[in-house]
């Protein structure tokens, strides 16, 4: 990698740019209210890591391979994810990455999309990352470490776990990152399924809480 893109790609995987990934639990607030707390978190987090890599990561491969393609791309995604509350979280995700963008870069294709398209989360990434001139690998995994890091940050709030064994679980999870990473190196949007379906249902009853931190 180019030693600026390294900076580059140093600087968007920090947690502190503000990209509006903390307001999301990833479907953890609802599992946990809704039955979902008997699974272990380091069971759930497993299956949302298996699940980023089949269903977003090869979305955002090709968004990252070739950026121009953003709206073309943005469509086929928007109909992967047909459950109304995680559409509305990978939207509002994806128009805070760009909206942090426009101010930070000189991404004018992306911007202008996100005015128009669904601009969800996998496509105005890897299409932001892909016109930074970052490479597919290094994408991925910041994808993939941001999916991780997100779910871990939701369950420390949501007092499941302490930030000490956050980062454990975050840490034990090294070889099932690595295997995740180099299976969508591979992958094309041919190949994008669902792999943990329970996930997704109870991110979609995230609007039935009573109470709710997170928005999805």
């Amino acid at each position: 990698m180019h030693r600026d893109s390294l900076w580059l790609l140093l600087q968007l995987a920090d947690g502190s740019f503000p990209s509006g990934g903390f307001a999301h639990s990833y479907g953890l607030e609802a599992a946990l209210a809704f039955g979902g707390a008997d699974q272990r978190l380091e069971d759930f987090l497993d299956d949302q890591i298996e699940q980023t890599g089949a269903a977003l990561l090869p979305f955002v491969r090709a968004a990252c391979a070739v950026p121009s393609l953003i709206a073309e791309l943005d469509f086929a995604i928007d109909a992967t994810i047909p459950l109304p509350v995680p559409n509305r979280a990978s939207r509002a995700q994806g128009r805070a990455l760009a909206s942090a963008a426009s101010r930070i870069f000189d991404v004018p294709a992306i911007v202008e999309h996100a005015r128009s398209g669904p601009a969800h989360h996998p496509i105005v990434f890897g299409a932001l990352f892909g016109s930074l001139d970052i490479d597919a690998r290094s994408t991925l995994a910041a994808y993939l470490h941001g999916a991780t890091r997100g779910v871990l940050s939701a369950a420390v709030r949501l007092n499941v776990v302490g930030p000490l064994e956050a980062q454990r679980f975050h840490a034990d999870r090294a070889a099932l990152l690595d295997a995740t990473l180099e299976r969508a190196l591979d992958a094309c949007i041919d190949d994008v399924a669902q792999t943990a379906p329970l996930l997704e249902l109870y991110a979609a009853l995230h609007d039935r809480l009573d109470a709710r931190m997170f928005q999805s």
